[in-house]
């Protein structure tokens, strides 16, 4: 075996140790309850409701939109640090880039999707 796959192979050693180590160890400290009714334990308070609760859409879509343009920043800042060495074709890259996501906010906005009531 080579050196290159002995260190794959401990890392994966390792990692699936880790693992393991975590579980059981997580089996120590668990609560035991011999009452299989037992409520889960909610702050101290007893549950009201169900469970099956559907939450609202527009907290995914508006999270959705957070991520994009969370994952745009991270797109452009590199590139406004290498602006110089990119010249032209890397200016023209990024404003088709940042265009493209404007165009998606503007849909987004006509849309509503941003309209938090």
């Amino acid at each position: 075996m080579t050196l290159s796959y002995l260190h794959i192979l401990l890392f994966a050693i390792i990692g699936f140790a880790f693992f393991t180590v975590l579980l059981l160890a997580a089996g120590l400290v668990r609560e035991r309850s011999d009452n299989q009714d037992a409520m889960p334990y909610e702050c101290g308070m007893p549950p009201v409701g169900s469970a099956w609760v559907s939450p609202n859409i527009r907290f995914y879509v508006f999270a959705l939109l957070f991520v994009i343009f969370d994952v745009e920043a991270l797109f452009v800042f590199p590139w406004a640090v290498q602006f110089r060495t990119l010249g032209v074709e890397g200016f023209l890259a990024v404003m088709l880039f940042v265009g493209i996501l404007f165009f998606g906010l503007v849909y987004a906005w006509k849309n509503g999707a941003l309209v938090w009531e």
